[in-house]
């Protein structure tokens, strides 16, 4: 092999990873709803179930505090997306739930998405006494 065909052969190949690796740092972007689409796709998939507590629902964000291995988390989802499979009186969805957390990070969890929910709706209270009850 000549000293010009050995030049343009590793110019070739330097100017192929350059490319790669343009692509590889600019490459397509996700946009924040895609990546927090995959999150929750992720967790769905292979999230570990908790129990859960949802303490408050305002608007579309749900608010759920869980223990993972004694430390307590406090946390907010946004739960726009879900609001017609959910029951149109926010107070129904108090009290126990189960959520998914991501194994390696706790702090990282949901209680709704596309494919899996922990709601557990609270029954409503009874207006009157049943006889015999």
């Amino acid at each position: 092999m000549t000293v010009k065909t050995a030049i343009l052969l590793l110019g070739a190949a330097g100017a192929i990873l350059l490319a790669l690796a343009g692509w590889l740092l600019i490459g397509k972007r996700r946009s924040p709803a895609e990546q927090e689409r995959a999150r929750r796709r992720y967790l769905s998939a292979r999230g570990r179930v908790a129990d859960a507590e949802i303490t408050d629902i305002e608007g579309a964000m749900l608010e759920y505090s869980y223990e993972v291995a004694g430390v307590r988390y406090h946390v907010t989802q946004d739960i726009g997306l879900f609001l017609d499979l959910l029951p149109p009186d926010p107070a129904l969805l108090l009290g126990p739930a189960s959520i998914k957390y991501a194994p390696g990070n706790p702090a990282n969890s949901i209680l709704i998405s596309e494919e899996w929910t922990g709601v557990r709706l609270a029954r409503p209270a009874p207006l009157f006494k049943q006889k015999g009850a």
